[in-house]
Formats: C-alpha cells, sequence, structure tokens
C-alpha cells in the first residue's frame, strides 16, 4: 500500500511489521459489487489480535501501571495470548496466559515457544470453553501483585484503539469507497473499533457483525460452538467494547457453514481460520444482494494454518460431526460463479 502506511525497508522489531495488510479480491458480481478480503494474517503471529494487543500494552505502560521488569496477565483462547508474547518479549515482560481446551495446539505451543508462562484451566483439546473462569483467574491472578497488569481484553479501550489503523488502511487502499464492513464479533474490538475510527474518516457504510450459532451477544439459545477466538460464550458477560449502536445488523453462521467455507476458500489457495469462515460465508450470501458497483470488506483476522487438525482435517470434522459435502458444494458453486466476474 502506498503513503504513509508503507512500512519501511528494513525493520529492527517483529512489531514494526504489524499492520499494511494486503486486501484480495475473493468474488465479484456482473453488476460490479466485489468483495475484498482484508487479510490480517499477513501480521506478525498470524491474527490481527497483535494490533490490539501492543495497543493494551502501550497503554498500561504510559499510565505507569506496568513498569519494566513487570507481568501481564490474559485470559486467552490463543491469537490474543501470542500478539501478548510477542510484545512481552520484545519489551522485557513476563507473560502468563490462563487458557482453556478451547486453545488450539498450535497458538499454545506458539505461546509457551515465546516464553509464555501457560496456566491451564481445563484439560488440553478436550474443546471445552471457559471464558468467563479463564477471566475470574486472570483477574485474581493480577489483584494486589505490584507491576502486574491484567490487560482485560474484552473490556479494555485500548483494544477498540487498536484496530483504528485498520481504517486509516482500508481508506487510503479504497479512496474512502467501502459501503459494507463486515467482520467477527468476540471483544468486538476489531469490528467495533474499526467500524468507530471508519465513521469518523467516510459517511455512508453499513456495518454487520458476525458471532457464532450459540454465541449469546445477538441474542438466540445459547449452546457449544467449535469457532475459535470469536463469540460470547453462555455464562460470559458481553465485552464493553461490543457497541452495538456501530453495528446495524448482527447475524450468525453454524460451525457446519463457517468451516465448509474455510475449506471451500482452501480450494481458491487461501486459508483462513474458522470465524473468518463464518465472516466469508455471510459476506459471499449477500454479496449479490447490495447495489451495483458496491464494495464490501471482509475483516479476516487470521489464517487458517493454526487449524490443520481441527477445520482441515476429515477425521476431527467427522468426530464433530461437522463434515458437510453438500453445503462445501454449495460454497464451491457460488465461489465459482462469484469469480467469473472478477
Amino acid at each position: 500500500m502506498p503513503g504513509a502506511l508503507q512500512r519501511p525497508a528494513v525493520v529492527s522489531r517483529v512489531s514494526d511489521l504489524i499492520g499494511s495488510t494486503p486486501l484480495m479480491e475473493l468474488a465479484a458480481t456482473a453488476t460490479g459489487s466485489r468483495l475484498l478480503l482484508k487479510l490480517e494474517m499477513f501480521n506478525p503471529t498470524g491474527s490481527a489480535k497483535i494490533r490490539m494487543a501492543r495497543q493494551m500494552v502501550t497503554a498500561a505502560e504510559e499510565s505507569g501501571e506496568l513498569r519494566p521488569g513487570g507481568r501481564i496477565i490474559e485470559s486467552t483462547s490463543g491469537n490474543t495470548g501470542l500478539g501478548l508474547a510477542v510484545i512481552a518479549a520484545e519489551r522485557g515482560y513476563a507473560f502468563t496466559a490462563v487458557v482453556d481446551g478451547h486453545a488450539c495446539a498450535d497458538k499454545l505451543r506458539g505461546m509457551k515457544a515465546l516464553g509464555t508462562e501457560l496456566v491451564q484451566l481445563t484439560d488440553d483439546g478436550t474443546g471445552e470453553l471457559a471464558t468467563a473462569a479463564r477471566e475470574e483467574l486472570a483477574e485474581d491472578m493480577a489483584r494486589g501483585q505490584d507491576n502486574t497488569v491484567f490487560t482485560e481484553q474484552h473490556n479494555n479501550p485500548a483494544n477498540g484503539v487498536g484496530y483504528f489503523p485498520v481504517a486509516h488502511e482500508l481508506v487510503e487502499a479504497l479512496d474512502g469507497k467501502i459501503d459494507v464492513l463486515i467482520a467477527a464479533v468476540g471483544t468486538g474490538g476489531a469490528l467495533c473499533g474499526t467500524a468507530r475510527e471508519l465513521g469518523r474518516l467516510i459517511d455512508g457504510f453499513r456495518v454487520i457483525g458476525v458471532e457464532p450459532e450459540g454465541s449469546i451477544a445477538f441474542g438466540g439459545p445459547a449452546h457449544d460452538y467449535h469457532q475459535s477466538g470469536t463469540g460470547t460464550p453462555e455464562g460470559a458477560e458481553i465485552g464493553a467494547l461490543v457497541d452495538f449502536d456501530l453495528i446495524d445488523e448482527g447475524v450468525k453462521v453454524g460451525d457446519v457453514e463457517a468451516f465448509a467455507t474455510c475449506r471451500a476458500v482452501a480450494r481458491t489457495g487461501l486459508l483462513i481460520g474458522g470465524s473468518a469462515g463464518g465472516v466469508v460465508y455471510e459476506a459471499l450470501n449477500r454479496l449479490g444482494s447490495l447495489p451495483p458497483g458496491s464494495t464490501m470488506v471482509a475483516l479476516v483476522n487470521d489464517g487458517g494454518e493454526k487449524y490443520m487438525d481441527t477445520v482441515y482435517d476429515d477425521a476431527w470434522m467427522s468426530e464433530h460431526h461437522l463434515l458437510s459435502a453438500d453445503t462445501e458444494r454449495e460454497i464451491d458453486e457460488l465461489l465459482t460463479k462469484l469469480r467469473r466476474n472478477r
């Protein structure tokens, strides 16, 4: 990307590689509408969440809550933890991640390799999601400890601020021509942070939030789901960063449809994460109903390489009753049709 957002030819820290992620046109209609993917897996750690990890640590430093030699504690399902692990390693902090069985094994291995202390709340690999218990334990561990900060991603304003650069990158790359912004809603930081700053820069765009079926942010019955790092499970509080005034429409996508989309998109040469599959599924199905010449931007918040033993593994998918050849075929056909128009 040209201009002020272009990174230097040579950097001195891993975090200097954050941002300036590419846009890729995945699909288009005969009337000139197009679906663009903001490929956040091109950030270090392969995820958007390192953006807000850096901002949360910087905010804690600026407030004096975190000083040299301090400790960071966070409850995480993986990607936030990986981002915090990088920033902690660069800046000389200790980092403790409170995790549960919902985190994928590669994310846990990555955090450990970066020097993270892992506190496992449930058995590894069980798929058990224990967000509320994780956050309670992380808060307890930080309470009363000097030079120790619980970054509390679900309620930390710096989370949303960390995504303001995404809005600037989009406006610069697209000359402000954005009609729809669609993204997953977990903490709310990525979608609402981007949307808030985008609203300061341009007018007239629509914001769509996507969560898994079983998540409670947009209502409906609560139940378990397998999309990682997104949604609000039963028993967890909807974070303060989920700003419903910024979201024009909230929708739900099931695991079967989300993962089938990941697998269909992979056959075009691109690996995306499970929650991104839900976003792309919804975007593909809406693209044809947009006014001619519209631009829809989907935030793809992580890549698929961390999900080789789950989303992209036939045995795991079958074991969890998520493998649907018919759904994959439908998405393949839709993608083929829309990609002819690019």
